[in-house]
């Protein structure tokens, strides 16, 4: 898949034109989106999404078709889990409902540009060291392990970094309607927007690590990998209004996560065999005989465990919701 310089020049173009959209048009005036307006552009931005995939697909073939389609499905599933580790940092710093727009598309922006430097780190990784498969392999199978079975009750507000942030910052105990900071007495105080943009920050940090290796485990190309996160961070805020108290019965969402995940592990660890270049390894020769997992497999695999864990989510809480928010992850 040949990319040139000016389509990718193109492409940040357009990305940085939508989101300059977004936050001129919906989240410069601070207000709640209605879950009209919020279903109507997040139909709109999967949509979109779709329509790409179907561009690559009849432009540069199917096999890559399916490699954007896969890791689409893959980079979104993981947004949702996000959405809800955002949900309890927005409950933990109390932000008033008409800012959370803001703080989500600040911290949006903030997860596309970090993503943007893992994927360039990771694809000059993966094309000078064969043996990063292995590694992130590796990585994800201890993330998946974590994600099933792992502490999902902190609180990502009071957590250590965040408590580290609050001894070196001087902060105001109340909201000064969407300010980032305030002056008071003379001193320069940051306001709890502020806090709550620099926790989804570190957490976007957190969760890249997770995105961008799954992602090349089903994709080599930068351009795939960038183009499925820019669109499953697109749309991202507006679902997180549309989905509201749904995602806290998404109860099995970190164990179909970490079954994905884990896939992708194997997956690439399948891969580095087949491509092997260490010497310890069968003396440094390829193991041509480790299956190589097709796309195709990958892409059902990945649907029908996102489909069976949401199915599964909604069974077990439609007969009990009182009992939801104990259970979440």
């Amino acid at each position: 898949m040949e990319i040139t310089p000016l389509v990718w020049a193109i492409t940040i173009a357009v990305t940085v034109a939508f989101f300059a959209f977004e936050f001129l048009v919906h989240v410069r005036t601070p207000h709640e989106p209605s879950i009209g307006e919020s279903a109507r552009w997040s139909a709109f931005y999967i949509g979109l999404a779709l329509l790409f995939g179907v561009g690559i697909g009849l432009v540069s073939g199917w096999q890559f078709g399916g490699e954007y389609f896969a890791g689409y499905l893959t980079e979104k599933a993981l947004s949702v889990d996000n959405l809800f580790v955002f949900l309890i940092l927005m409950t933990g710093f109390a932000v008033p409902r008409i800012y959370q727009q803001k703080v989500l598309m600040i911290g949006i922006v903030i997860a596309l540009v970090m993503r943007g430097a893992f994927i360039a780190v990771g694809a000059t990784l993966i094309s000078n060291f064969s043996w990063i498969f292995y590694l992130f392999g590796a990585l994800l199978l201890v993330l998946a392990w974590r994600q099933a079975f792992g502490d999902h009750d902190g609180d990502p507000a009071d957590g250590r970094f965040m408590r580290l942030v609050k001894r070196v910052l001087p902060v105001t105990d109340e909201y000064h309607g969407d300010r980032l900071s305030v002056r008071k007495d003379g001193r320069r105080f940051a306001t709890p927007m502020l806090l709550a943009i620099i926790a989804i920050g570190f957490i976007d940090l957190v969760f890249a690590v997770d995105s961008i290796p799954a992602i090349y485990g089903l994709t080599d190309q930068a351009y795939i990998v960038f183009t499925a996160n820019a669109f499953a961070l697109m749309g991202l805020r507006q679902l997180y209004f549309l989905l509201g108290g749904l995602l806290q019965r998404l109860v099995y969402l970190a164990q179909g996560l970490a079954v994905i995940l884990a896939f992708i592990g194997v997956k690439l660890v399948f891969h580095a065999l087949h491509v092997n270049e260490l010497p310890f390894v069968n003396g440094g020769e390829p193991l041509l005989w480790v299956p190589e997992i097709p796309i195709w497999f990958s892409l059902l695999f990945i649907g029908a465990t996102i489909a069976v864990a949401t199915v599964a989510s909604l069974r077990a809480t439609r007969k009990r919701p009182e009992e939801v928010t104990a259970d979440a992850p």
